[in-house]
């Protein structure tokens, strides 16, 4: 039997009605860092999915690390939040929320007055971070994180799953790619630590290992998913010889707690290094749940790869973006329209409800 983008699957007790997955995209238009009717609308528009995945959450004003980006902390968040999936859900699709810490990818100006910029190193990312108080400014410094500051974020994410499903969502992603605090932990641009926390294999992965782990006992591993980029050079990663077997060791804990997704970045086709196809092999025959290809997917390529069972479900980034019915266009093989990159972290729904 040929599976297709359109065969219905199933991600632990949910039944998707088909196998395309619409990819986190971080939009800034969370104002005062609450979700609201404009986001509310944005999602409910793209419920044909079979899966959507939100823009990165913080799940702490220390991961507020970008302007206008969403929590999920408090009381006012977790109302916004369950408008956004009370619409998806009448629509007839199912959501998880990506939880993003952002660590050292931040600045001051961004968050909170009592929130700090936390990381496993005092190394500050390359480049400069968009204010809307100061325009560009350079990534700070961060503080090394100490056990308390580490037991402390650990305990977020497990909370902020907590008040995710409170809020609605069907489960979790923990953003553990693209230089964000759990990716920070994992490389060796960005954790030079000599602890418990950094140095070998088994230490750097430990921090997403015990996320993972919190989160599960608060919620259940077949509520949760992970992101992961191996080969990522975003916000400063830089490979090293250990990525392959570090990746591997990583999935063999998190196929220990029982995790229902495992979804890989491969930014190759915007110019990227390419992930190793070793490494992605590896992962696609070992790892127990779901797999989620990503990666400039169109629905040729998207239904070749199905059916080889190179993955189980598709996400689709940019295409959602300025084509909330992607759907129904990729069923009926109908042109996209192109998204404008000038809006895509816009305030306002200019670029981002009125495709």
């Amino acid at each position: 039997m040929t599976t297709t983008l359109f065969t219905p699957t199933t991600l632990g007790k949910l039944q998707l009605k088909n196998r395309i997955v619409m990819a986190p995209l971080t939009r800034s238009r969370a104002i005062g860092n609450v979700p609201n009717e404009l986001m509310e609308k944005y999602y409910r528009l793209r419920a044909g999915a079979g899966l959507i995945i939100t823009e990165g959450t913080s799940p702490s004003p220390n991961g507020l690390g970008y302007a206008r980006i969403p929590g999920i902390f408090n009381d006012a968040q977790v109302q916004g939040w369950r408008r956004v999936t009370d619409g998806v859900h009448q629509a007839g699709g199912k959501i998880f929320m990506q939880l993003m810490h952002t660590g050292r990818v931040s600045h001051p100006a961004n968050m909170p007055a009592d929130a700090r910029v936390l990381a496993p190193s005092a190394i500050a990312t390359p480049g400069e971070m968009w204010t809307d108080s100061n325009g560009l400014q350079p990534h700070p410094v961060p503080i090394a994180m100490n056990e308390a500051d580490i037991a402390q974020a650990i305990a977020e994410y497990a909370a902020a799953s907590k008040r995710a499903i409170e809020a609605g969502f069907d489960g979790v992603e923990l953003h553990g790619a693209n230089g964000y605090l759990i990716d920070q932990f994992l490389n060796s641009a960005s954790n030079q630590r000599t602890d418990r926390w950094g140095g070998s294999i088994e230490n750097r992965i430990r921090f997403a290992v015990e996320v993972a782990k919190a989160v599960a006992v608060a919620i259940g591993a077949d509520h949760i998913g992970m992101r992961i980029s191996p080969y990522g050079v975003f916000n400063g990663m830089t490979p090293d010889a250990e990525m392959d077997a570090l990746y591997e060791r990583l999935i063999a804990e998190l196929n220990s707690i029982g995790l229902v997704y495992i979804h890989i970045v491969d930014h190759s086709s915007m110019g990227a290094p390419e992930v190793s196809p070793a490494l992605k092999a590896k992962i696609r025959a070992t790892f127990k749940g779901k797999y989620i290809l990503s990666g400039g997917y169109d629905l040729t390529r998207a239904n070749i790869d199905l059916n080889l069972q190179r993955g189980d479900l598709v996400a689709f980034g940019r295409p959602f973006i300025s084509n909330p019915d992607l759907v129904e266009k990729l069923r009926n093989d109908t042109p996209l329209a192109s998204p404008d990159s000038n809006t895509f972290y816009t305030p306002g729904e200019k670029g981002y409800t009125d495709y």
